[in-house]
């Protein structure tokens, strides 16, 4: 039988540095694992990108390949983008594709991929009003954001809790999609 596969984005928060243990749950999950990040999580986990290519057979992928290139990992059955910064969900929300993870999401939309974004963001991000917009668009287009009661729900500036990051509802969200999409 197929293992669905999981496109695993993470942009540059925290929790991103968990994403060792995050693929070896989810390949224990039954789930066939793709990780992308975006340049900066790509450099902030550079001494872990083997291990995550080791772990999931596949390239970790923070670019554009080149438009001659074969694309080297298979089609997602679905995509979990976490964590999610609020840099990259606004750009997300708005369309605007130029980092890697954030471009195949995009896509992901419109290709009906089932997605599950959960941002790490701190209370004076979430002040900001293109905030409550971005979530808003990404909910209205069928992402599952699990973020407030149920999801991730913000710290104060500077008093992040990485460690407590609700890695387990992502997955299970992940695994509830997989499960319903024909």
């Amino acid at each position: 039988m197929k293992r669905p596969v999981l496109y695993l984005f993470g942009s540059a928060a925290p929790p991103v540095q968990q994403f060792p243990d995050v693929a070896r749950g989810a390949l224990a999950a039954g789930f066939e694992v793709c990780v992308g990040l975006t340049p900066t999580a790509a450099r902030w986990l550079d001494g872990e990108v083997p291990l995550l290519e080791e772990l999931t057979g596949h390239p970790v992928r923070s670019v554009y390949k080149q438009p001659a290139d074969p694309d080297v990992w298979p089609p997602a059955d679905v995509l979990v983008f976490a964590p999610v910064t609020f840099h990259s969900l606004n750009a997300w929300a708005l369309g605007l594709t130029y980092h890697f993870v954030v471009g195949v999401a995009a896509e992901g939309i419109g290709k009906g991929i089932p997605t599950v974004a959960m941002p790490c963001v701190n209370t004076a991000y979430v002040q900001h009003p293109q905030f409550d917009r971005s979530v808003a668009t990404l909910r209205g287009a069928g992402v599952s954001v699990l973020y407030g009661p149920g999801g991730f729900e913000p710290n104060e500036p500077g008093k992040g809790r990485p460690a407590g990051y609700p890695w387990d509802l992502a997955m299970a969200e992940a695994t509830r999609v997989a499960r319903t999409t024909p």
